[in-house]
């Protein structure tokens, strides 16, 4: 193979770092220059402190676009990459429907939030003020609505993998990062419209907080790292509860079917097509140790 497994990871892995370096170095780059040309007063600017819109809104539309871009883009990818190498097996799988529900909500809600951040970009508060808004609420509802499926998801998947430290570490993160930054953009909703200052200081709060929340993705692919396709399952990582839905299954004719003979995902029901994963027999075919075997 052209990559060792254990450096698979490496190409898709660094997607949120990126979009992450991209977000805060513009971030900064435009705070740095509001300030270092004397804290100008732009037309679009209502109190003393500057939002982010009235910086993009300047000379630096340009740069403020193209961050928007890589960062709404990136976003979204990181979230596809993370529902892929789920379904794969490479990273810890879906074992209900409900979290894959739950997961493919969190992929549209990126994809969502990265639509609204790239054209309140396109559509700055100077000459397109009302749309500026509404794209901002766009973008603010949802990376919002997907960090909330993505923490729901986790949770689940945390459930059926008891003893996965990495995952629960995962699953806490993301939770204790967005609960904040949720909980500051209704802040930020009000203080719009009320205290001009106060506002400004918020949404800079809330954007810097947002690379911590992407920079969280990182970790999350880098637990793939070696995994082969099916790796999760063929190495015996299932949970007590994960266990015991595996053990449920029954495998009838070629295909796999769980309970009331409801043909189910391969890796979700701890199936291979013909018998459960695990240890293997003397066929070479994996099987499920008998202890956990139906």
């Amino acid at each position: 193979m052209f990559l060792a497994y254990e450096h698979y990871y490496w190409l898709y892995a660094w997607i949120p770092v990126f979009g992450a370096f991209i977000w805060f170095g513009t971030l900064w780059a435009m705070l740095i220059t509001w300030l270092a040309t004397g804290k100008p007063q732009y037309v679009t600017q209502q109190g003393s402190i500057a939002y982010i819109s009235d910086v993009g809104a300047s000379y630096l539309k340009p740069l403020f676009i193209v961050c928007c871009c890589i960062t709404g883009v990136s976003f979204f990818l990181t979230l596809v990459v993370e529902r892929w190498l789920r379904h794969s097996g490479r990273l810890h799988p879906n074992m209900r429907r409900r979290e894959r529900v739950f997961s493919t909500l969190a992929v549209i809600g990126s994809f969502i939030g990265g639509a609204g951040l790239i054209l309140l970009s396109i559509f700055d508060t100077g000459r397109h003020q009302s749309l500026h808004r509404i794209f901002l609420l766009v973008f603010i509802v949802g990376v919002g609505l997907s960090a909330i499926f993505t923490i729901v998801e986790y949770r689940w998947i945390n459930k059926d993998y008891d003893g996965q430290r990495k995952l629960r570490i995962a699953y806490i993160a993301k939770g204790i990062i967005a609960s904040v930054l949720i909980i500051l953009a209704v802040v930020f909703a009000i203080t719009l419209y009320t205290t001009a200052n106060v506002g400004a200081v918020i949404e800079w709060v809330i954007a810097f907080g947002y690379t911590f929340y992407l920079l969280t993705f990182f970790y999350d692919l880098r637990m793939s790292r070696g995994m082969r396709k099916g790796a999760y399952l063929d190495q015996g990582l299932l949970g007590r509860g994960s266990v015991e839905s595996a053990g449920t299954m029954r495998q009838v004719g070629g295909p796999t079917y769980g309970n009331g003979g409801v043909a189910g995902n391969s890796y979700a029901n701890g199936y291979d097509g013909q018998e459960p994963y695990g240890a293997q027999n003397a066929r070479g075919t994996n099987v499920l140790p008998p202890a956990t075997r139906y």
